[in-house]
């Protein structure tokens, strides 16, 4: 299963790498990545590759906490249902 996550916050050091370190501790593989600074803002995209046997909202879970800690916002959505959302 493909899943499409975003991270936006203001911009410090160890974001992507908190990040990365939590989708490999998940066992979650990074398929691409695009990331940028506006100004002081810090936006993130990533397509990730999950096991399909995956808890998805135990994934979600440890994401917004993961969030809370970096002080950033992430929000994970299965592939196909954010790509049907961009299609309306």
């Amino acid at each position: 299963m493909k899943a499409v996550l975003t991270v936006i916050g203001k911009d410090k050091v160890g974001i992507i790498a908190g990040v990365s370190q939590k989708l490999a501790a998940l066992n979650i593989n990074i398929l691409d990545v695009s990331q940028t600074i506006m100004e002081d803002y810090f936006t993130m995209m990533m397509l990730l590759a999950l096991d399909p046997a995956s808890d998805f909202d135990h994934i979600r879970e440890e994401l917004h906490q993961l969030g809370q800690s970096l002080g950033v916002k992430i929000s994970i959505q299965n592939q196909e249902i954010f790509d049907t959302m961009h299609k309306l």
